[in-house]
């Protein structure tokens, strides 16, 4: 007979990583679009767990987005103004002073609405290549204050943050700006390290 399952985090039962606090309220919307294969194989993915602690976050599973009837209601919501969170040149970076005061007067009343790419690094592209609309949103960018905290895993470049760090990091960096409340700064991480900390003991005794 199988482990029992939780059906919130996906994850056995007697490893659930639910929150027992309510979920955070957040001004800023998150819009995950999950690979495929993150979303029907990573049981530690950090996108997932970030959804669990922030109200306004879910999870939207596929690869080509343009059609999707969610994401074109998401984009064309009334008082809202969709950006997506992906380094490059043209990225707005939200840790620059100058920047960060222009995007602020940019958005001004309207409610930010952020799409991340919940995968791989190699699978973003995948995910971006098929969703050219959603790769020509306007593009935010923010400076890791830390390296990645990822202690199971290898990230390709040290500024290559998990979806739950980087969602932190733009909460604070929005928070700065005075664009967002972000009173509980380390929830987010205390999920991140408590989800490793659990799937290093279980290496530690064979598991």
């Amino acid at each position: 007979m199988g482990r029992e399952t939780c059906l919130r985090c996906r994850r056995p039962k007697v490893a659930c990583l639910c929150p027992s606090q309510a979920p955070m309220e957040t001004r800023t919307r998150f819009a995950l679009l999950t690979h495929p294969k993150e979303y029907r194989r990573q049981k530690t993915g950090t996108g997932r767990m970030a959804s669990l602690h922030l109200a306004s976050c879910e999870i939207l599973p596929g690869l080509a987005f343009d059609e999707d009837a969610r994401v074109r209601e998401l984009v064309a919501a009334p008082g809202s103004f969709a950006a997506l969170l992906y380094p490059g040149p043209a990225a707005i970076d939200l840790g620059d002073e100058e920047a960060g005061r222009a995007f602020a007067t940019l958005l001004g009343a309207r409610r930010l609405v952020v799409f991340l790419v919940d995968s791989t690094w190699s699978c973003a592209g995948s995910v971006l290549r098929s969703s050219p609309g959603i790769a020509a949103l306007p593009r935010l960018g923010i400076r890791p204050r830390e390296p990645s905290r990822w202690v199971i895993k290898r990230q390709p470049r040290s500024e290559c943050l998990s979806t739950i760090e980087a969602i932190h990091e733009l909460l604070c960096a929005l928070d700065g700006l005075g664009l967002e409340c972000y009173p509980d700064r380390d929830r987010l991480l205390r999920a991140f390290v408590a989800m490793q900390a659990y799937q290093l003991a279980r290496t530690a005794r064979g598991n």
